[in-house]
């Protein structure tokens, strides 16, 4: 389970009392310690302009400085508990690998690799503003990346590329491709942001050898402050590296980012000895999303938002478009289109991707669907969590001219959509919206039902369907009828043309 930490044993509650009273405090002061010690040195070597090619070759002092730093965050780790990281292979040079990328990434404690070598990061521009952290991370020459900026996600894909192609004057920049932590029991789609370059890279992968898991941070389970406690609280935990062979891409691999990281993620996977899949970070967050329809296991949405992807088209820029992709599919007052339709609808030509989002939806195989739900899936996707949002625009397609209200089979054909699922038995959630048996019900009806009962979802539409509890779970093989196809992540890895066979 990707979201979710796996624990094999529980602590001793008396032991855990103890080290915490003992081991714990002595460990946090002596840790603290290190990071100021290490802070003048840090401040001094970082002075100047950050965007400057490093002077080469290294002056003497810059040396030992180098040498300081990294003798003194090994002692903060040495005290932290890590009294031994078992290395394997050996780490290329920056002329032979210019980057390093890192798998699994399930804590904050995989900064250990970085201040072991000194190795530059891409990281969020707010962390240089932490006080003592952010001078230290300065010291390494980190690529910051701004979530505010529009424009700053191209500008970090070209300054990689740039100090990628230096031939060695940077120094080698550490990314961690999926993206976001994991619980370590396979790997997740890595962005292609470290592959883009198209330079040769050295895989690294990481293990966490204790018996007792108090290392991951997901989303899911104990957050930063008490994985920090248990740690510490530990006699010993004990990390092993592995630098793998340097991986030198095929010219089409050079020429195809997604597949040079897409095969660079299978030889890591093959050493860690796990599974990979093709949930990508983006699917974790819409199948967990904390929305009053919650995502049940076997939903086709993650499917659906893939395969949106593989148009190239992107969900957190696509929300501002939902109004206008609604007003037209509610012009068109259900008539459902053909797959050529489809494609002018969207504004992207015909493709094996667009076949195999528009079979999704073609729930006859009569070569036809209603735009409607698409448009219903898409604000599902843009917005997983505000469900009432996601209705309000359903009501709007599917409303009569007259009052904006709907019957029991528009409802049945919304929520069925919302959900991803191909069958759902919405009559008891109906009759108890429509209090007044007039056979319709409009958006204020659904909107009063869903403030009164927030949990109305488990109650009448899937009381025995189980949720997402992970994002590695795979969705229990479905019948494949229209929205509900089969995408297990085992034979997702094809891409649209697996998905479209499992149709056919």
């Amino acid at each position: 389970m990707l979201g979710s930490r796996t624990v094999p044993s529980e602590p001793e509650p008396r032991t855990i009392a103890a080290m915490t009273l003992t081991l714990f405090p002595i460990r946090l002061l002596l840790a603290a310690f290190m990071m100021l010690l290490a802070w003048p040195f840090a401040l001094v070597a970082s002075l100047g302009p950050t965007e400057r090619d490093p002077e080469q070759p290294l002056a003497l002092w810059r040396k030992v400085v180098d040498f300081l730093l990294k003798a003194i965050m090994r002692a903060m780790w040495f005290v932290g508990g890590f009294h031994r990281v078992a290395v394997k292979g050996r780490q290329a040079l920056p002329t032979e690998a210019a980057i390093l990328t890192l798998a699994p990434h399930s804590s904050y404690f995989d900064a250990i690799p970085v201040t072991m070598t000194m190795s530059s990061i891409v990281m969020k521009a707010e962390s240089r503003d932490i006080p003592i952290w952010g001078t230290l991370i300065k010291y390494i020459r980190p690529v910051f990346v701004s979530r505010s900026d529009q424009d700053s996600r191209r500008r970090t894909v070209e300054e990689i590329k740039r100090r990628a192609q230096s031939n060695g004057k940077w120094p080698q920049i550490m990314i961690f491709p999926e993206g976001t932590c994991t619980n370590r029991t396979c790997l997740i789609t890595f962005k292609p942001g470290a592959f883009i370059p198209g330079v040769p890279v050295q895989p690294v992968v990481l293990r966490y050898l204790n018996q007792l898991d108090t290392i991951t941070w997901t989303w899911q389970g104990p957050g930063a402050l008490e994985i920090l406690w248990l740690t510490l609280c530990q006699f010993h935990n004990q990390l092993e590296i592995e630098f793998l062979p340097v991986y030198r891409p095929s010219e089409e691999e050079r020429k195809d980012p997604a597949l040079y990281a897409n095969n660079v993620r299978r030889v890591m996977a093959e050493a860690l000895g796990v599974s990979v899949t093709d949930y990508t970070f983006e699917d974790c967050q819409l199948a967990l999303a904390e929305g009053q329809l919650r995502l049940p296991a076997d939903t086709c949405l993650l499917e659906f938002a893939r395969l949106v992807r593989g148009l190239g088209l992107k969900p957190e820029k696509l929300e501002k478009d939902l109004d206008r992709y609604a007003e037209g599919a509610r012009m068109a007052g259900g008539r459902k289109v053909s797959l050529s339709e489809f494609a002018a609808y969207l504004e992207v030509p015909a493709s094996d991707t667009l076949g195999a989002m528009f079979s999704l939806f073609d729930e006859s195989g009569a070569g036809e669907m209603d735009p409607r739900e698409y448009v219903v899936a898409l604000s599902v996707v843009c917005r997983p969590a505000r469900t009432l949002d996601t209705m309000q625009l359903a009501f709007k397609m599917y409303g009569s001219q007259e009052d904006g209200s709907i019957d029991e089979d528009a409802l049945s054909s919304i929520l069925k959509t919302a959900l991803g699922v191909a069958e759902l038995a919405v009559t008891d959630l109906f009759q108890a919206i429509d209090q007044e048996e007039k056979g319709r019900i409009t958006f204020a009806d659904f909107s009063r039902f869903a403030e009164m009962y927030p949990d109305f979802a488990e109650e009448y539409l899937y009381p025995d369907r189980p949720p997402f509890e992970s994002c590695a779970q795979t969705p229990p093989a479905s019948t494949p009828n229209g929205f509900c196809a089969d995408f297990s992540p085992e034979n997702s890895e094809a891409g649209s043309t697996a998905a479209q066979k499992k149709l056919d």
